[in-house]
């Protein structure tokens, strides 16, 4: 019997959907978390232990993800997490800047006050849970208050079209994550927690350009400490 993923955060699926359709959300959910390593083989019978299902509706989810560009279907049939190249991460980036940014500018513009201030708690939660040093739920909050802006756009076209963006970019986060502690442990985070909060200051005030600036700057610090890492792991 194949060893269930541990590591992954993989949860048993509910009949309360499909089953086919609960693995795939589920195993989407944690690639955009970045919870497998770039170039990780993905195993139909690993994965059916963890979501304690048969091969099928693994094999389904895999077929779906391959279509979307999250994971890579090789020609004997087996799945792997993309790897991570320093011309993916600017290819990447550049849509981030691009969607992201206009995302955030109809945001401004359409969120409620209730919004806003849900907004608000969620980057208080984020900056609570950097404190408590835990890695995975620090980015699971980062990615609750980025898509409560991108939400917030109600724009339904743009918002599937960044989800699609950060689905590609879970190899990438997987390697943010394995960054992040060292970085709270010397309190070097802070401008990241910062940079949210000039993000929640801007859209509070309707402040358009700040907001959009505010937003560009947090994509382009992310990216720009990621291009250490992808470099340091083509010399390595």
């Amino acid at each position: 019997m194949s060893k269930p993923l541990a590591d992954a955060a993989l949860r048993p699926v509910s009949a309360r959907v499909t089953v086919a359709d609960s693995v795939y959300r589920n195993l989407r959910q944690a690639l955009v978390l970045g919870r497998f390593d770039p170039g990780q083989v993905l195993t139909i019978g690993a994965l059916a232990d963890s979501f304690q299902t048969s091969h099928m509706p693994v094999r389904e989810a895999l077929r779906r993800l391959g279509a979307e560009g999250a994971v890579e279907i090789r020609a004997n049939g087996s799945a792997h997490v993309p790897d991570v190249t320093p011309e993916a991460l600017d290819d990447i980036t550049r849509a981030r800047l691009a969607l992201e940014g206009l995302a955030t500018a109809l945001a401004v513009e359409r969120m409620s006050e209730e919004e806003v201030r849900a907004l608000d708690d969620l980057e208080a939660r984020h900056s609570a849970t950097a404190q408590q040093r835990d890695v995975y739920e620090m980015l699971e909050r980062n990615h609750d208050f980025h898509f409560a802006i991108y939400a917030g756009a109600q724009s339904p076209v743009l918002l599937n079209l960044i989800e699609s963006l950060w689905l590609r970019y879970g190899p990438f986060m997987r390697l943010l994550s394995q960054s992040i502690a060292p970085r709270i442990e010397g309190s070097t985070h802070e401008p990241f927690l910062q940079g949210h909060r000039e993000i929640v200051d801007a859209i509070r005030a309707r402040n358009t350009t700040r907001a959009r600036t505010a937003i560009e700057r947090d994509i382009e610090g992310t990216r720009a400490l990621l291009a250490g890492l992808c470099a340091g792991r083509k010399t390595a």
